[in-house]
């Protein structure tokens, strides 16, 4: 039987208002709490959710389990005011037996109390912790019906150069078997089935008595070891297709338990036939050699904090591989949601997952913890493809041989499959993980992009790898005047470059996708670490280019500048870049054709298509409108240009001397410069310029640029999906809002609010009015459990309306 998702229909309240409940659906969060500048003690509580939920006569025989998939932070679960499983860990699931604690053909009372307070003595707690932890049921939570016999785990490997298909089964059941009892497994491929083995199963086959033993389970999911228990099936595959970045090609292998010719279990495992492996020289990924290039992610919204159903948990996904052009992500700073993982399966993005936690390592009751959720999330996690490296160390804790010497075997034991790697910020340390994985962030904008791997690991032997860069170096709000954003894009290049010029460095993981709220002793004093590339609703900042521009699927066009002279100090503009992933780009002033430039122009030699520096703002316009030689004209063009990337200060000798050529070989005048100065660059005191950029691909143009000043805006908009489907629990759509000019360029300094309307079945997540932050802001709407269609309305006097309309099934 499929999973019965039981989302809706809970009965909420905290601990102390018994009388004060809330009609609530899963995912959830104990409150909503503002987008900053709030307290996070709002959000630490002990609550209850509990309902009814009625079970079938027909019910009775069979096995009856609940999951809950994430729970922040502690839980007990009650089932008719009785206590029977606990849980401690507010990032993986826990699954508990029914069986013996219900009653058949009646309704029966499901309560769960969870602890959302940071003073356990539980990861990540224990010390501070740079990030938001929040509260309440944020994940799914389901019922499976087993009969007494069942398949409770497969755990499926491959082995692509011996072309083998590997899954270890157990099954659960009685000691004895008195009938015939079969496991069959299938590939599956599309419409495709295609029988791998038949094995007819004894008693040493099966795993009998409970899932857990005693009156409390602590969410179990099999044994310590993947031999521990059941059977290891080995099948030759001749014909299969690679899962690969590019192209991730999933099959499905299906598992029946069949008594007596019939199916009394059907277990399914989502998988591809691939080969990770990180090697002293880099990461290899079907032995090919792969550059990990990714960011980190926590997995937070504004206002509900972890509470976000599955089409939210996907979106970031596509968001990390389409629009950033990232081949991997991090999951700081604990296991992440399976939507979200299935999703990376789906379209080829890697995956580090690592155990929870951040800096503080506690006492001994706490190490415990921590290789509980550690065992957790390898059972949990370890059938998704896109993992391919587990992170056993508690991010930038010191050195603990003997604690780290059992997360790392304990993953061993648990996974055969994957390596691991322990997330520190110090060089040398005691390396016992597969891969020495560490933050540097030695780079501050004109030094080195990275360490060298020599200077930072203790053995050159093993496989490195950088999981974090940037980040609080350089917090960049969307509303920092142009050069702070301008700084914080070039960083990202720096280290990009940086790690793609060093072949013995597997790859890098940049701090971090979007910004996230954080605890008072971190962040902007407003309770956000303004760390990401993107703003917490996910709307671009500039360095979200710098990935984008990686990508070739969507056609990237962007100047590093407004190209307003007022926004620089002496009104200079400095270096201003373009961002692009086309072949070259065209560039015209007030229609003037002046340069065309491509990635051999660009000084990031390493990455495809790195920021290309403008050098050239004239052309060959002072040699047809001016009564200059070749030669002369040559030279003034390249001294004023000069001037306009770099100021009237600190020439070098050769510019100098060039000046001085003219001054004295050629008599001109140092008001003749300023002339042109003024006629073929500057815009101070006479009129704007406008700026056309023209990206050509494959010969066409693909993509236009204008800069010019303003003279209308308008609100654009982009939404995630415009028909929203409820399956297990409610839906939601996001909205991005960008203000923008007649030629689609950012307002950067627009910060009046804006308004949302709703018109239908639909919820608004968050306030009606937002106030909009460096020209974007962004709007969830959630599902009600009714359908027809939305219309929402964005928008202010000045700016006008938009709307758009979301269709509910």
């Amino acid at each position: 039987m499929d999973k019965i998702y039981i989302n809706n229909d809970w009965n909420f309240w905290q601990e102390g208002f018994n009388e004060d409940t809330t009609k609530v659906r899963l995912p959830h969060t104990v409150k909503e709490l503002p987008f900053h500048y709030f307290d996070e003690l709002e959000y630490q509580m002990v609550c209850f959710y509990e309902r009814e939920i009625k079970i079938p006569y027909e019910w009775e025989g069979k096995r009856i389990f609940i999951t809950v998939d994430g729970a922040a932070h502690s839980a007990e679960l009650f089932v008719n005011g009785r206590k029977i499983a606990e849980h401690h860990c507010g990032y993986t699931a826990f699954k508990t037996e029914l069986t013996k604690h219900i009653l058949f053909g009646a309704d029966n009372r499901i309560t769960i109390k969870v602890d959302s307070r940071e003073q356990q003595n539980i990861p990540p707690f224990g010390y501070v912790v740079d990030y938001m932890t929040y509260g309440g049921i944020y994940r799914d939570v389901y019922l499976e019906v087993k009969e007494q016999d069942y398949i409770e785990d497969v755990f499926v490997r491959t082995d692509i150069d011996n072309k083998e298909l590997k899954y270890h089964v157990k099954c659960r059941g009685d000691e004895e078997i008195n009938s015939k009892l079969y496991l069959k497994s299938y590939l599956v491929d599309g419409e495709s089935t295609t029988e791998l083995t038949s094995k007819e199963l004894t008693s040493g086959d099966l795993t009998s008595g409970d899932l857990a033993s005693g009156d409390l389970a602590s969410g179990e999911f099999g044994g310590n070891d993947i031999h521990q228990d059941g059977f290891e099936i080995v099948n030759h595959i001749d014909d299969f297709k690679l899962w690969s970045i590019d192209d991730p090609k999933l099959y499905t292998l299906r598992c029946d338990l069949i008594r007596d010719d019939k199916v009394i279990d059907v277990y399914e495992v989502r998988f591809g036939f691939r080969k990770a492996e990180f090697k002293k020289d880099g990461f290899y990924l079907n032995n090919k050699k792969v550059r990990i290039r990714g960011l980190n992610r926590h997995q937070s919204y504004p206002y509900v904090g972890y509470a976000m159903p599955e089409s939210m948990q996907k979106l970031d996904a596509d968001i990390l591989k389409n629009e950033l052009g990232c081949n991997a992500v991090r999951t700081s700073h604990y296991p992440q949601s399976h939507y979200f993982i299935d999703r990376c399966d789906e379209i080829g993005l890697l995956v580090f997952m690592e155990i929870p936690g951040w800096q503080h390592i506690g006492d001994e009751d706490w190490k415990k913890q921590a290789i509980e959720n550690e065992r957790e999330m390898i059972l949990q996690y370890r059938n998704h493809t896109s993992i391919i490296i587990w992170g056993v160390r508690i991010n930038e804790s010191q050195d603990d041989d003997e604690f780290y010497t059992r997360t790392n075997d304990l993953a061993h034991n648990l996974d055969d499959y994957r390596q691991t790697g322990g997330v520190r910020a110090h060089k040398k340390s005691s390396l016992l993980e597969d891969v020495y994985t560490y933050n540097d962030f030695v780079h501050s904008g004109k030094n080195q992009g990275c360490e060298p791997k020599s200077k930072v690991t203790s053995d050159l032997n093993k496989p490195y790898l950088i999981t974090e860069y940037n980040g609080h170096m350089y917090p960049t709000k969307a509303f920092d005047w142009e050069e702070h954003r301008v700084e914080q894009a070039l960083r990202h290049a720096n280290v990009l470059d940086a790690v793609a010029g060093e072949d013995d460095i597997s790859g890098s993981f940049g701090w971090c996708m979007f910004d996230y709220n954080t605890h008072k002793d971190f962040g902007s004093g407003d309770r956000i670490c303004y760390h990401g590339v993107m703003d917490m609703f996910r709307n671009d900042k500039l360095a979200a280019l710098i990935y984008g521009c990686e990508q070739e699927k969507e056609p990237i066009l962007e100047l590093s500048s407004s190209m307003d002279i007022g926004e620089h100090p002496g009104s200079n503009r400095g270096a201003t870049y373009i961002l692009t992933n086309a072949d070259s780009v065209r560039m015209y002033k007030n229609d003037i054709f002046i340069k065309e430039y491509s990635s051999v122009n660009s000084t990031y030699k390493n990455l495809k298509h790195g920021p290309i520096l403008i050098d050239d703002f004239i052309g060959d316009q002072i040699m047809k409108n001016e009564n200059f030689t070749k030669k002369q004209a040559e030279i003034i063009t390249r001294g004023l240009n000069y001037t306009a990337t770099h100021g009237y200060n600190h020439y070098p000798i050769d510019i100098i001397w060039s000046f001085v050529k003219c001054l004295t070989i050629y008599r001109m005048k140092a008001t003749d410069a300023i002339r042109l100065y003024n006629k073929y660059i500057g815009d101070w005191g006479g009129q704007s310029t406008v700026y056309r950029f023209e990206a050509i691909k494959d010969g066409k143009v693909v993509k236009t640029l204008i800069k010019e000043p303003m003279h209308q805006m308008h609100i654009e908009t982009k939404v995630s999906h415009t028909t929203l489907t409820e399956k297990n629990s409610y839906d939601v759509a996001e909205i991005r809002i960008k203000v923008v000019d007649e030629n689609n360029n950012q307002m950067h300094f627009y910060n009046d609010p804006v308004t949302v309307q709703v018109n239908g079945p639909l919820e608004l997540i968050g306030p009606d009015i937002l106030p909009v932050r460096g020209g974007m802001t962004g709007v969830y709407l959630k599902t009600t459990g009714l359908t027809g269609k939305a219309l929402i309305t964005i928008g202010n006097r000045q700016l006008g309306s938009t709307s758009c309309e979301i269709n509910i099934q």
